[in-house]
């Protein structure tokens, strides 16, 4: 396989942009093709089977586009699809979630004991990340809230104010959350509002970066495969299922920069 072959992202949304602009930053030789499918989104209150389901059609477009792997940039389907696609891909190209890094990372890391998870109802339903962490080290404390409201919140635009505030501050003053050393945003739409939660716990709770985390795993992941791009990317593709000039307007906030989507209906 060549590693001048481009990595295959895709996300429920736009959300995941935010780990391929940390992909971007890390390794700048790699070439992304993105998928989100905002005809479907947000997966966070779809069934499994659901979730299931969109993953292994998003897989097949991005193996179609050759791709040399497979990211879901997702952690809805990350918890709930990753096993489907392992078996799916079979040996034809590896796949990575954006789960298991931040857990491994974690643990590693030696330093938190009382871990805060915040994402959408399906990821906190799966209970994921507490299984994961208690098979890794059970002295661990994990405590997990759902926040469906962040997400839609940010997508349509409010954060840093008021309104972000009152929501987040809500949230983040759950009894679940008590006396936790760290917090895990388990949403890839919540690097966004990163700024205001550790502003919520002024510094004394270490929010933890999963897109940088996964970003840097995908990194050794490529190295060890011996498939590290050193040549200069070629240009990023975009593809959402469903185009709205909302979409397009908010890809800037995700990815940094203005993108250009291409409608791929692929349920057709």
């Amino acid at each position: 396989m060549s590693s001048a072959l481009p990595i295959g992202i895709f996300d429920s949304g736009i959300g995941g942009l935010t780990v391929a602009n940390a992909i971007r930053k890390i390794l700048p030789n790699e070439q992304i093709i993105y998928f989100g499918d905002t005809a479907h989104m947000p997966y966070g209150d779809k069934s499994p089977e659901a979730i299931k389901f969109y993953s292994l059609k998003i897989a097949k477009f991005l193996l179609d586009k050759n791709c040399k792997l497979i990211l879901i940039a997702c952690n809805t389907a990350s918890a709930h699809a990753y096993h489907e696609l392992l078996h799916f891909l079979g040996d034809r190209i590896p796949i990575l979630n954006v789960i298991d890094p931040v857990v491994d990372f974690m643990v590693q890391s030696g330093t938190h004991k009382k871990i805060g998870v915040i994402g959408t109802k399906s990821t906190i339903r799966s209970d994921i990340y507490a299984k994961k962490f208690k098979e890794a080290d059970p002295s661990l404390d994990v405590s997990s809230l759902a926040t469906p409201l962040l997400a839609p919140m940010i997508e349509e635009g409010f954060f840093n104010n008021n309104i972000s505030k009152t929501v987040i501050n809500s949230y983040l003053s759950s009894p679940k959350l008590k006396k936790i050393d760290s917090l895990i945003l388990a949403c890839t739409h919540y690097p966004l509002i990163k700024p205001e939660i550790s502003a919520y716990y002024n510094g004394k709770v270490d929010i933890i970066n999963t897109a940088e985390i996964v970003a840097d795993h995908l990194k050794e992941r490529l190295k060890g495969l011996k498939l590290l791009n050193e040549e200069p990317a070629k240009r990023h593709q975009f593809f959402v299922s469903d185009y709205t000039p909302s979409f397009a307007k908010s890809t800037r906030l995700f990815f940094g920069e203005k993108i250009h989507l291409s409608y791929k209906p692929i349920w057709d």
